[in-house]
Order: structure tokens, then sequence, then C-alpha cells
């Protein structure tokens, strides 16, 4: 799918980190916890709307995410939710979570605080994880200074 047929929103609110076989692979912006976001390539709303297949690649992607964030970012409770009440494109989110992050033990909606962004150092690393652990074709990531 790439970038391009990704919602606004998301692209505002994430690093768009590259693409997988059956989604995109975007990181939230707020590097207060691992927030990764899996946009599947779809029309369709809700996950449990997909043709069986697909949804097995889907999940299966986002199994991959999650241990990722378990075995390599060192975290060992994921969070894993697909809302689309604000954008309605599907999208999943992956989340690491531990009992010392900014919000534990609330969800991250509405409890999390402003935190930094990542550093490209961060997003460069974390992509070229990527690449091997989970096989991301990776996207050239522009890191933008919001405070300029």
């Amino acid at each position: 799918m790439g970038s391009t047929g990704i919602h606004p929103q998301l692209l505002a609110d994430c690093h768009y980190l590259g693409g997988l076989p059956a989604c995109d692979v975007l990181l939230n912006r707020n590097a207060a916890v691992p927030w990764f976001i899996l946009v599947p390539d779809t029309k369709l709303p809700d996950v449990l709307d997909l043709p069986e297949a697909q949804s097995r690649a889907v999940v299966c992607e986002c199994a991959t995410i999650s241990a990722f964030i378990k075995g390599e970012l060192g975290y060992c409770k994921v969070n894993f939710a697909g809302l689309g009440n604000v954008v309605p494109q599907m999208h999943l989110h992956i989340i690491g979570r531990s009992n010392s992050d900014a919000c534990w033990p609330l969800p991250v909606w509405g409890a999390l605080p402003e935190g930094e962004e990542y550093q490209a150092a961060v997003l460069q690393e974390w992509q070229d994880k990527l690449v091997g652990f989970a096989g991301l074709t990776p996207a050239v990531m522009e890191v933008v200074n919001r405070d300029i």
C-alpha cells in the first residue's frame, strides 16, 4: 500500500517504517511507550471482517511485531487493539507496556502524557532490526523536528 494509501491522521501521528506483505508498519511519534500501528491493505473497516486468509496474514504480522516488542525491546506485556473510532481506516495497535510506563496500569488512550519523540538513530535501529526480524521492506524515513 505504501504511505500514500494511509489515512493522513495516522501519518501525522506516526513514523512510517515500511511494509510487510499484509500491512504497513507505523510507529507512534510519542516515545513514552513503543506503540506500533499496522495498517492492513484493505478498505474494510474492521479486522473481523477480513477474509480468512487475509485475517491470518494480518494477525500473524501483528504477532510478529508483538514478538519484536517482547524479544528485541524487552517488554513483557503487549496491548493489542483495533478501534477505528477516530480514524476510519482499519489499523491495529500493538503497544509494549511495563509497570513503569507513564500511564500504567491504565490504557494508553487518554492517559499517555506528551512524551519525547524518537531520535533518528533509534528509528533507524528499530527499522533495521525489523528488516531482519520481520522481513520489513523499509521506507525512507523523514524525521521532522516539530519545534522548528
